[in-house]
């Protein structure tokens, strides 16, 4: 798997308090995510990573699920200055660090 990538998915509001909203990895990601070398994880399996979507990059994490996919949190902040909402289709540029 390169170092850089792209995801596109469905941005989804999980049900609980918090109101935290993410983009579900496609599965060929998850299980190359999954292959790496341990040591370029951090606790529980995170992968550490830089995305950009839109105009906006931050710092980190990828992480899995029970299910065996991993997740991108979008923070409120970014939604707004993307302008993206619950159920947007968003791409968005993966770098691992």
């Amino acid at each position: 798997m390169s170092r850089e990538f792209t995801i596109r998915g469905k941005l989804w509001r999980y049900p609980g308090p918090g109101g935290w909203h993410f983009v579900t990895l496609a599965k060929g990601h998850a299980g190359a995510l999954k292959m790496r070398p341990r040591e370029t994880k951090v606790g529980w399996g995170y992968v550490p990573m830089r995305a950009t979507l839109g105009k906006s990059t931050w710092r980190t994490t990828l992480f899995p699920t029970k299910e065996g996919k991993y997740l991108l949190a979008v923070k409120k902040a970014l939604r707004a200055a993307e302008g993206v909402a619950d159920g947007d289709t968003v791409r968005a540029r993966v770098a691992l660090v």
